[in-house]
């Protein structure tokens, strides 16, 4: 993005999942529509979307310690400090990071991501998780991709209906990893919730226009098919540490897990 970008034309007509992820959050780059979606959702999602943004940061820096100094993070959503760029630039300060979003308003905010150490660099692009390609096309222009990079899907896939193959999206990513390669993944599930409050869930974002495809353990472990979890493996957003003290213990919604690129 550079100073002649034009700015984004922002639809403040329909509901999108960043901006009403950003009013969970207690963010302000949101809308009556969004925040209407929000107000209807049951107040358990406002702790969920806290408990996955926890998770985030311990998984990055956890990479980042790991040493790997590279990150595609996908589905990147409005900036909310500490973004993953800060995190992980605190640790490695060389880091390069690729942030992707299909939503214009993160365009429009995008100078706050691509804030980096002197020593490091952060790139962004506008692009659909749906278009694989198009963004690793991007992406390799920026990332070296024969040496490793953490791959950052956080709180997306379940926006991905089973129609537009989400599986294949993933494995397409993961395919083009070296070795040593990570997936960072959190998805949303109804394991835990009654049929009642899911179906108002993903009722209210229907009724936005946004598909909600929440999904069981079983289905969540296939986005990790060929790869190797890491300890403590496929768990609940609160359950997910390393080398940290452990997380207060709290009921999520949200399986997540990360696993290493063969």
């Amino acid at each position: 993005m550079t100073a002649d970008t034009p700015r984004p034309r922002v639809d403040t007509s329909k509901p999108h999942p960043a901006r009403v992820y950003d009013f969970l959050l207690g963010g302000k780059d949101n809308y009556p529509v969004d925040q209407e979606v929000g107000r209807k959702l049951p107040e358990d999602s406002r702790r969920d979307s806290r408990l996955n943004r926890a998770f985030m940061h311990r998984a990055v820096a956890w990479a980042a310690r790991s040493g790997i100094d590279q990150y595609l993070d996908i589905g990147t959503g409005i900036p909310t400090k500490p973004n993953l760029h800060q995190i992980v630039q605190e640790i490695e300060p060389a880091a390069r990071v690729v942030y992707t979003d299909n939503d214009p308003i993160v365009l429009a905010h995008a100078e706050a991501l691509l804030i980096s150490t002197p020593d490091g660099a952060t790139d962004y692009i506008e692009a659909d998780v749906r278009r694989p390609h198009t963004i690793l096309e991007h992406a390799r222009g920026f990332l070296d991709f024969t040496r490793p990079i953490a791959l950052s899907l956080i709180a997306l896939m379940h926006f991905v209906p089973d129609e537009d193959d989400p599986y294949g999206i993933v494995r397409d990513l993961v395919d083009a990893l070296p070795s040593g390669s990570v997936l960072m993944l959190s998805q949303g599930t109804a394991d835990f919730q009654p049929q009642e409050l899911v179906g108002k869930v993903t009722g209210t974002y229907s009724k936005g226009g946004i598909t909600l495809r929440l999904r069981t353990r079983t289905e969540v472990e296939r986005f990790f098919d060929g790869l190797d979890l890491v300890a403590p493996g496929l768990v609940t957003a609160p359950n997910w540490f390393k080398d940290q003290p452990a997380p207060a213990v709290e009921q999520s919604s949200f399986y997540v897990g990360v696993a290493r690129v063969r």
